[in-house]
Formats: C-alpha cells, sequence, structure tokens
C-alpha cells in the first residue's frame, strides 16, 4: 500500500520555522527520525519511506501554498495513490498553538493551500492533520502572523508535538484514519 503525506509551506529561507510551514517542519523532522532525506524533484521535495510493508512519500511542495494542489494531484497520478491514502498536514489558525486535529474531510476554513487542493482534486474529502498555530494578533494581522516565526517558547514546546505528529502520521498509515482519529484527537 502507498501513502502520500504531504506538509504544507512555502519554500525559501525567509519562510523557514514560520507558522505557515510548520507541515514542512513536521515531515522534515519525520524524515530526520526515520534517518531518510528529501531530494528535490518534480514539483517538491521527496523523501520515501517503508514502514511494516507500507510505502510513505512524503512530499513537500516546492508550488509555495496557493498551489499546493498541483504537486498533490501530480504525486498522487504519478503514484497512482487513491485519495483515502493521502494525508494533509496544514497550519491552522483556529486551534491552540501545538493542539493537533485528524479529520477525514472538511471545509478549506480560508486556508489557500488547502483551498486549492480542493479545487484540484475536485473534493474536500481528503485527510488533513491540522497543527494549531494559534491566533494571538490583532485585528487585519492575520498574514504577519501565519507568516511571521514562532517565539522562542513555542519553539521550546514544538518538538514534543512535531513527534506527535510522527506517531499520528505512522498510525494515519497502519492503523487508519478512524483509529486514529480516536486515539488521538481526544488528547
Amino acid at each position: 500500500m502507498k501513502y502520500l503525506i504531504v506538509g504544507l509551506g512555502n519554500i525559501g529561507e525567509e519562510y523557514r520555522n514560520t507558522r505557515h510551514n510548520i507541515g514542512f517542519m513536521v515531515l522534515d523532522a519525520f524524515a530526520k527520525a526515520s534517518n531518510i532525506v528529501f531530494s528535490t524533484d518534480r514539483l517538491g521535495d521527496i523523501a520515501n519511506l517503508s514502514i511494516k510493508g507500507r510505502q510513505l512519500l512524503l512530499l513537500k511542495p516546492s508550488t509555495y501554498m496557493n498551489l499546493s494542489g498541483k504537486a498533490v494531484r501530480y504525486w498522487m497520478q504519478q503514484e497512482k495513490i487513491p485519495l483515502e491514502n493521502v494525508l494533509i498536514i496544514v497550519d491552522d489558525l483556529a486551534l491552540p498553538l501545538g493542539s493537533l486535529r485528524l479529520k477525514g474531510k472538511g471545509s478549506d476554513a480560508g486556508h489557500n493551500g488547502l483551498k486549492n487542493i480542493a479545487e484540484l482534486l475536485g473534493t474536500q474529502n481528503y485527510a488533513r492533520l491540522r497543527f494549531g498555530i494559534g491566533n494571538d494578533f490583532p485585528r487585519g494581522g492575520q498574514i504577519d502572523w501565519v507568516l511571521g516565526h514562532f517565539d522562542e517558547e513555542a519553539m521550546k514546546m514544538l518538538p514534543e508535538r512535531i513527534e506527535t505528529a510522527g506517531e499520528i502520521i505512522k498510525s494515519f498509515c497502519l492503523a487508519g484514519l478512524n483509529i486514529t482519529m480516536n486515539q488521538f484527537n481526544k488528547k
């Protein structure tokens, strides 16, 4: 069985460790813990990993956030990965910092990366792991917030939450969506 695990973010040094790039941060940590490295390929950086007979293709799109669907659709088609085996890791303003919520479907909630994925896949019925980045910004400051860097306090707590996100990825691939949601969404 093949799985496509996509961490959303923006390429470029100026976006490194920004709230909007939490998807990249999760996949970087997941790859490092698995002793694998990313290589640049079509529409993104990819890495391959095998876990108990499951083949995982990790993808960090190079299309910038707002065109993420292009990379997701390409790699789904290229690797013949069914929609139910796709997991998108995305930042979420509606969740407190560090909160993790796995969902099997849902709206884009104003997130341009999710909006583009839904447009190009023709459905919102794909799994997403929502990683809370909080919303402690003044009115009209949303763009600066998501493109801003995590503060020192957040950077101290992130490794543990990112590690938990890695456990969710493994569980999604090995135990399935429903069991994983029941296990991790309660925490």
